[in-house]
């Protein structure tokens, strides 16, 4: 599966708010909360669903993936989503494995499975 996602029964707010605090103890910090949802409402396309977007970074886990291959740059910052649809939250990523495995450098596939696994961490501990 190219993604991880999970549901849950709190609200898109309640999730948005509970994956600050378990991403900090991933060492992982959130640099954008996006309301996709609020942008494209004022760009006149508005859709039914609240869907933020999270771009989040782990500065040590950035810089060790940089220092072997700047263009796995393009992968980052990480991003979570957190949307409403069918009546539950959900909230999923892409996983970082799958995204490093097409630059094709088999020293990047550790730096990602472990970014992978406190993601994975973090979304479970916020539903």
């Amino acid at each position: 599966m190219f993604d991880y996602t999970v549901q849950s029964n709190k609200s898109v707010d309640e999730v948005v708010n509970s994956l600050g605090e378990t991403l900090k103890q991933e060492s992982f910090g959130v640099l954008w909360d996006f309301d996709l949802s609020a942008t494209l409402e004022k760009k006149g396309q508005a859709i039914d669903q609240e869907y933020r977007i999270l771009e989040v970074c782990n500065p040590k886990a950035a810089k060790e993936v940089l220092s072997h291959q700047l263009e796995a740059g393009y992968f980052l910052p990480c991003k979570i989503a957190v949307f409403s649809k069918d009546g539950q939250t959900h909230i999923g990523m892409p996983r970082p494995t799958k995204l490093i495995s097409l630059i094709e450098d088999e020293s990047l596939q550790a730096i990602a499975s472990d970014v992978e696994a406190s993601l994975h961490r973090a979304i479970d501990s916020s539903r």
